[in-house]
């Protein structure tokens, strides 16, 4: 926060006594998932050379679309890999918080790229319905079936991070995503194949596309607010403030900020004012101890300011 005095651990002179960061362990750190990275992308790049050449073979819009959306699936577990990556690296006089916002970034990313993906598919697919083409069903049939397999697999190995690290999440939508346009394309393949509809092939690709659409709107809305410093959503501001004003010896806060560093790390920053002064670091590892424990924010910094002193220039600009 731009403006703001934060003399680590000393009293001030000024009238205001700034307590320097006091941080408590992130609430979630981020798991390792190097080896389900490395194996989603070698068996997912397999499959799309795979997959296209078939596509192309069977004249099969739906598996030329499912390569497609497959690629983007690498690119997207390529992206959300090197965010794993970065957000590990430590801090510089340039990046002060480290990296840990590229896990945000690659969050957007996925969702971005999975949107523009399905936008080419159903735009081909309203191609193919106006002019149908023959399909071999049979062949549809058989590597989507391998499809379902292949990203059914992946999506397992991220499963377990979804729910904690959006980014992690973002990998295994995209994944779970794909398994549904395979599960898709078979049935799309076994109805051509029992009654040689062509228009059934670009038809059930608009319904699984639409499907992933919905399905990955969540994760854009998530990664967006993220970028923008939003709050998180479980998170709730005034019961937070509820909980510092409730402090010993706090008479009043201002400033209060809360917001995502990284897909598994919050923060937040907020002046306290107390008539006494400087409480002492036991009431700054209390303070932050219960942040972490009860709302999930592991990263604090608050600055205390004496009460009756000169008035914050904050507080008025940024009051909570």
């Amino acid at each position: 926060m731009a403006g703001h005095d934060h003399s680590h651990g000393s009293h001030g002179h000024d009238g205001h006594s700034h307590a320097g960061h006091s941080h408590g362990g992130h609430s979630h750190a981020p798991k390792h998932f190097g080896t389900a990275f490395a194996l989603g992308i070698a068996l997912n790049t397999v499959f799309v050379v795979v997959e296209a050449g078939y596509g192309y073979a069977a004249n099969a819009m739906s598996l030329v679309a499912d390569a497609g959306h497959n690629l983007s699936d690498v690119l997207g577990l390529v992206a959300a890999w090197v965010a794993s990556v970065l957000v590990r690296r430590q801090r510089t006089a340039r990046f002060t918080y480290g990296l840990r916002g590229s896990s945000i970034l690659a969050a957007l990313f996925n969702a971005v790229f999975l949107l523009i993906a399905m936008g080419a598919v159903m735009w081909e697919a309203v191609v193919r319905l106006v002019h149908p083409e023959p399909v071999a069903g049979g062949t549809v049939m058989v590597v989507a079936a391998i499809g379902i397999l292949v990203n059914g697999i992946t999506a397992w190995l991220f499963a377990s991070g979804a729910k904690d690290d959006i980014n992690i999440r973002g990998a295994f939508l995209h994944m779970a995503a794909d398994a549904a346009v395979s599960a898709g394309v078979v049935v799309a393949g076994l109805v051509i194949w029992m009654t040689g509809q062509a228009w059934i092939d670009p038809a059930v690709s608009l319904v699984v596309a639409g499907l992933v659409v919905w399905a990955t709107w969540g994760l854009l809305r998530d990664s967006v607010a993220m970028s923008l410093n939003a709050v998180p959503p479980q998170i709730s501001p005034a019961v937070v403030e509820g909980f510092l004003r409730e402090r010993p010896g706090v008479s009043d806060l201002h400033d209060l900020h809360i917001w995502s560093m990284s897909t598994t790390s919050v923060a937040l920053t907020a002046h306290l004012v107390m008539a006494q002064g400087h409480p002492g670091n036991g009431f700054l590892v209390e303070t932050c101890e219960g942040l972490r424990a009860r709302f999930g924010i592991g990263h604090a910094t608050l600055q205390i300011e004496e009460a009756g002193g000169p008035d914050c220039r904050l507080a008025g600009a940024c009051a909570a």
